[in-house]
């Protein structure tokens, strides 16, 4: 009784100020960018945030959540997880793992290990990668420190260390596949909890280098059935900003987009559910 039903398609709009949503080891962390000049968010880096929030059981986030939605503490642990034990892990049945394991049943499982009893699975959600509509700027700046680190130097410096975008809109889309789901043991709870803790997913895990990372929307539809309604690009594509001038230089503020703030009604009378997870409408 508790099984997905539809699928469902959504889309994250962030507003990156001043910030690095996701830097790129491979270029001394600067913020991830693509030839064309926008920039990306890995799929990998927003998942992370989900499972800090649900990791960090004395968080605010988790303890009202859990609360709310009537969590049991002993099936929300987090297998992405740093300390975990390997071999403890693979000792698991199939069926103790999905019970165990949030971002098991919902982001899937390729943890292997000679002799383990875990089968790969795809997970019931997947994130797309995030693009800025437009180009991005990326700043580039040293850090200093008053106290020295280094003998005989009576103060510290980080050459380039502060690498942030001045400005971007990305858009990321991610979609939840039932039969997928069917598979890994997700539930309609473990997404209703995923999704209640996406509004809180940059708020809630801000940091030095990214202080001001927004979701502005964050829309989602379910289709009105497990086999689709809709087509899900054409969703991505009526909520997805615009820049008003000059598409291919970088913005400076939220005014320079076109942001829809609805769906078509042709489309909308297609799904089952549709709202803004941020806005709560």
């Amino acid at each position: 009784m508790n099984a997905i039903e539809r699928r469902a398609v959504g889309l994250l709009v962030l507003e990156v100020i001043n910030s690095n949503p996701n830097g790129d080891p491979d270029r001394e962390s600067d913020p991830r960018q693509r030839l064309d000049g926008r920039g990306e968010i890995s799929p990998v880096s927003f998942k992370r945030k989900l499972r800090d929030l649900v990791e960090n059981k004395e968080g605010p986030v988790w303890i009202e959540l859990a609360k709310e939605l009537g969590l049991n503490l002993e099936e929300f642990d987090i297998l992405e997880s740093r300390g975990r034990n390997r071999s403890e892990i693979n000792k698991l049945t199939e069926e103790e793992f999905i019970k165990r394991y949030w971002d098991g049943r919902i982001f899937g499982n390729t943890f292997l290990e000679s002799g383990g009893t875990l089968p790969i699975k795809t997970g019931a959600v997947q994130f797309a990668m995030g693009l800025s509509v437009a180009p991005i700027q990326i700043e580039r700046m040293t850090n200093t420190n008053k106290a020295g680190v280094q003998e005989g130097k009576d103060r510290g410096m980080a050459p380039l260390a502060y690498r942030v975008v001045q400005h971007g809109v990305y858009c990321m889309p991610f979609f939840i596949n039932p039969s997928a789901a069917q598979k890994s043991g997700c539930t309609k709870k473990d997404i209703e909890l995923m999704l209640k803790l996406i509004p809180y997913a940059y708020s809630h895990t801000a940091s030095y280098i990214r202080p001001q990372v927004e979701i502005r929307h964050a829309w989602y539809a379910e289709h009105k059935s497990a086999l689709g309604s809709f087509s899900d690009q054409a969703f991505i594509e009526a909520l997805t900003p615009g820049k008003k001038e000059n598409p291919d230089k970088p913005s400076t503020c939220w005014e320079d987009y076109s942001a829809p703030c609805d769906l078509p009604e042709s489309l909308k009378q297609k799904t089952e559910k549709f709202i803004d997870l941020v806005q709560g409408t």
